[in-house]
């Protein structure tokens, strides 16, 4: 037997076959033991509440300092409540979860370090800009269907303020914004994953019941960076389209699936631009995707109602639409099965004035009724 055969072979022998048959085609992976989305919370500032959504979210604050002094302490307390509203709505201790994945839009990941310090629990700070609640997801679930644990904990979050003065202009400047610009949501959502659903004790005075039973992270595709060579920052739609058209397609040929196979195919925040964009490269690839496609940067806010431009984005975008809207449809069974694919732009102030472009990244979760 060649060496490639060998090394196979070894593999196998090491990981165990239980592993290797969760892989599918180049970048997907279904579970053999899906993990639950046991709960979920969204906490949201004060746009957002005046938004189609705004009667969905769990906590709102018409102060968007949410009781801070600076906008990315702000996000920092947004963060820590989502995070106890949805460890709370399970009945889970902190201390019961093994891991935290989490992760902002700002340097060092400050939001989320300085935000959860207080659970005390052991973090993977991650960034994926506007796609961080797919990432953070992705690896919880990966994570607890490899039996690391019992609870992981994912979260993120976008301040409008924060985001502004990190990667535009500070509020105070009151700076002219394109047509083709987003607007960034100020909101958080914390998701806690689990092995097993919590069961509800004979005891009326202890009882555990998860916020949600049946819903389950049934797989996930991994995105890749996809560069079109597009420099401008202000239509981070278009930078992101790409990567979206990538990763569902990945989906859809790792699986071998159409977007029949789902009730919906939601990206993070395309925006209305990056939305058409969408449409035309799956077009291109022999996928009609529009009757299925909903876009959360698009539903958080009301166009005609609210200044927001092409859409709302942000690493809060997608995940507090998703906590809030989407998964209360899943646990209900109007959704049975959706692909879930938070889109981010990955640039900084520096890449930006050193005239680099702006690639995209999209990661796809599979999320079922069950």
């Amino acid at each position: 037997m060649n060496d490639t055969g060998n090394k196979n072979r070894a593999v196998e022998s090491e990981c165990g076959p239980f592993h290797l048959s969760q892989l599918r085609g180049a970048q997907s992976i279904v579970f053999t033991k899906a993990p639950y989305l046991l709960s979920a919370a969204s906490v949201a500032g004060s746009k957002e509440a005046q938004g189609p959504l705004g009667k969905c979210f769990d906590l709102t604050n018409e102060d968007d300092l949410f009781g801070a002094e600076t906008w990315e302490e702000a996000e920092s307390n947004m963060q820590k409540e989502a995070c106890v509203l949805a460890l709370g709505k399970s009945h889970v201790d902190p201390k019961s979860v093994r891991y935290l994945f989490g992760g902002d839009l700002l340097r060092q990941g400050i939001a989320t370090s300085m935000g959860v310090e207080d659970l005390q629990i052991p973090i993977f700070g991650l960034y994926g800009a506007c796609s961080t609640s797919g990432e953070a997801l992705a690896l919880a679930a990966m994570s607890v269907a490899a039996g690391y644990g019992d609870y992981m904990l994912a979260v993120t979050s976008s301040h409008f303020g924060s985001a502004e003065k990190e990667f535009r202009f500070p509020l105070g400047y009151a700076n002219q914004r394109p047509l083709s610009a987003h607007w960034t949501v100020t909101a958080s959502g914390a998701f806690l994953v689990g092995s097993h659903l919590n069961k509800i004790h004979s005891d009326k005075q202890h009882q555990r019941k998860s916020q949600f039973r049946h819903i389950r992270i049934a797989g996930v595709t991994i995105g890749k960076i996809v560069d079109f060579g597009l420099k401008d920052s202000q239509n981070m739609g278009a930078c992101m389209a790409p990567a979206a058209t990538d990763t569902i397609y990945r989906n859809f040929q790792d699986l071998g699936r159409t977007q029949e196979d789902y009730d919906q195919i939601i990206t993070g925040d395309l925006g209305y631009i990056g939305q058409s964009i969408l449409f035309d490269l799956m077009k291109s690839r022999g996928y009609d995707i529009r009757k299925k496609h909903m876009d959360c940067g698009m539903t958080i806010f009301d166009q005609e109602t609210q200044d927001t431009h092409a859409g709302g984005s942000g690493c809060g975008c997608a995940a507090s639409t998703l906590a809030s809207y989407i998964l209360p449809k899943i646990e209900n069974g109007e959704w049975k099965k959706i692909l879930f694919v938070p889109t981010g732009a990955l640039m900084s102030t520096v890449s930006f004035n050193e005239g680099a472009s702006v690639p995209g990244i999209a990661h796809a979760i599979m999320i079922e009724h069950c």
